[in-house]
């Protein structure tokens, strides 16, 4: 019997999954291999082991186990900020008069302001186990960045995080609190990488890409004696340690006989969106439900609406492994928009994958719409969204605007990923009207695409 949910639902500490699901072993089809760009062959465990941690290379090949055991030394950091909320959005109901019923979870509530702490207590903790003393990476909008500083600090590990430039001039106060945690952060493109150097040669004045941020960051893990590159999104073993969004959100509807009609997401990289749509997907693919998965992204990099499926490297500078996604090439620069952690030029294989299959529907939003959503989203339901996380808010009003207008009642489930605080001089911009959409043309997107591999 369905009962009222109240606004706000937390599990117990108990009730903190003690598994991840892994939604490869659901697929009946799985997504095209990694490549050794050198050789042109499907990657093998070594390849990868060269760049990425072993235990996340095992996951990464990994598509057999349904579930996958949350190691204890894990359990123990998600504690500290897990399970987090979810919400029914009853105020935001109200203030679009909608028959639907629409909730969030919410991801915010950690000093990292997003759920990319998630992945990070799990990368983290496999680099100590392995032995490691230092790690490297890129971040777009520094939730990442963020994050990993604290499990770094956490797990006590050096930590190098190359920050795109755009964005570090955006979030000064971002960088500074990764410096607090102990991190070291270059905006990128920098001149301390020969792929910085490289970028900045043939793109001068150029604000970054995380494809830029990924190749710096890639190199210097490759340079450093005991240290391993780590990746915030994209990656299948990422999305994995994110699925504890979607199950927790799976758990806590389930007491109140709630089943979401369409789950809806913002994409960049896909790590939120695959972890929330976890579940329920596996539960699709199984034929156990209809459910609608909506991926948002932003219109100024829409890599899954007018992308290619196609093979591409994951970085700016070719030299990591090449994954077939939706791409709008690797030397494809977005524009400086604040949604900077959307601003990846791929997107994960496995959610490229049930895109191609038809699972998922994609839309591109614009900024300005996007951040009139956050506005209307913060004035009823109390929180200042990431502009990342407003994408996914902007698609879910819209869908429940479509429910007002047809009078069908429908359950949606949206995730609200982050806070936006460290945003302001974007809603700054939005609030005195200076606020601008970067659509990019089709001529735009050909120079991106001329890009790709050509093999």
């Amino acid at each position: 019997m369905k009962r009222e949910i109240p606004y706000k639902t937390y599990l117990s500490e108990e009730e903190l999954p003690k598994s991840w699901l892994n939604l490869k072993a659901f697929m009946p089809e799985q997504h095209a291999p990694f490549l050794n760009p050198a050789t042109g062959e499907p990657c093998t465990a070594e390849d990868l082991e060269h760049v990425f941690c072993k235990e996340c290379v095992k996951q990464e090949l990994n598509s057999a186990d349904k579930l996958i055991p949350i190691p204890d030394g894990v359990r123990s950091f998600l504690r500290t900020f897990r399970p987090s909320p979810i919400v029914r959005a009853y105020f935001l109901e109200k203030e679009l008069n909608t028959p639907a019923e629409i909730y969030y979870k919410f991801e915010g509530n950690n000093t990292s302001g997003s759920h990319k702490l998630n992945s990070a207590a799990a990368q983290a903790y496999y680099a100590k186990e392995q032995g490691l003393e230092s790690i490297t990476t890129e971040t777009g909008a520094g939730q990442w960045g963020t994050a990993l500083s604290m499990a770094a600090a956490f797990y006590g590990l050096k930590l190098s995080v190359y920050m795109v430039k755009v964005s570090s001039e955006q979030k000064p106060y971002r960088r500074e609190v990764m410096r607090t945690y102990g991190a070291d952060v270059v905006p990128s493109p920098s001149n301390t990488t020969e792929a910085g150097r490289k970028i900045l040669k043939e793109f001068p004045g150029t604000g970054g890409s995380l494809g830029c941020a990924i190749a710096e960051a890639v190199e210097m893990a490759q340079q450093t004696p005991n240290c391993r590159y780590v990746l915030g999104s994209v990656l299948d073993h990422v999305l994995l340690h994110q699925s504890v969004i979607g199950l927790e959100s799976k758990t806590a509807l389930d007491k109140f006989g709630v089943y979401p009609d369409t789950v809806i997401g913002c994409a960049g990289g896909g790590s939120n969106f695959g972890g929330l749509i976890a579940p329920y997907m596996a539960e699709r693919l199984q034929g156990k439900n209809e459910t609608e998965f909506i991926a948002a992204e932003p219109a100024s990099c829409p890599s899954m609406t007018r992308g290619k499926y196609a093979y591409d490297f994951c970085d700016s500078a070719k030299i990591t492994p090449l994954a077939k996604m939706y791409t709008l090439g690797s030397g494809f620069m977005p524009s400086p928009d604040h949604a900077g952690g959307l601003r990846y030029h791929g997107m994960s294989p496995v959610l490229s994958k049930l895109r191609d299959d038809s699972y998922i529907k994609p839309v591109a939003l614009k900024q300005t719409d996007v951040f009139a959503a956050a506005v209307r989203f913060a004035r009823c339901e109390g929180i200042l969204p990431a502009p990342e996380s407003a994408h996914a808010i902007l698609a879910a009003c819209n869908e429940a605007e479509e429910c007002r207008r047809t009078g069908r009642k429908k359950v949606i489930l949206f995730g609200l990923t982050g806070t936006g605080y460290f945003d302001l001089a974007a809603y700054k911009s939005y609030n005195e009207g200076t606020l601008k959409d970067f659509v990019p043309t089709d001529a735009d997107l050909e120079k991106g695409f001329a890009s790709l591999p050509k093999a």
